[in-house]
């Protein structure tokens, strides 16, 4: 069954010429925050436990926390917070049956993308005035 021609042919769909849906890509983020938000409360929760159990361990989650690395991760889960938020209420009202079209797609996905950067950027703004 082997022709001469086999070792030639081009995959289809190959992974560097392919372009996802845009809504494909929304749905793999929806999921990947989701999961990424649940491994920052194992995190946070390490955080408190360490607290209870006593002052040299509660200095080294807060240092590790704290540091750069630390706060790049929690801004990371904060973004990651309103990216499945806004998200979420696209599906929402995707549940009503209405914004299936093309169009409202493509719009709502874009309004989900500066929505999570207008909440993370007022968060972060929020908390470096420390209200």
């Amino acid at each position: 069954m082997a022709g001469p021609n086999e070792g030639n042919r081009p995959l289809s769909p190959h992974a560097t010429i392919y372009r996802w849906p845009l809504n494909a890509v929304m749905s793999i983020l929806h999921r990947m925050t989701g999961v990424g938000m649940a491994l920052g409360a194992i995190l946070v929760v390490w955080w408190f436990l360490a607290l209870s159990i006593s002052p040299g361990q509660f200095r080294l989650a807060d240092g590790l926390m704290t540091s750069l690395p630390g706060d790049f991760v929690m801004v990371c889960l904060l973004a990651a917070l309103w990216y499945h938020f806004c998200n979420g209420i696209r599906h929402l009202i995707w549940d009503t049956g209405a914004g299936l079209d093309e169009g409202s797609v493509r719009r709502s996905a874009l309004a989900g993308w500066f929505g999570t950067a207008l909440l993370t950027a007022g968060s972060l703004a929020l908390i470096s005035n420390g209200i």
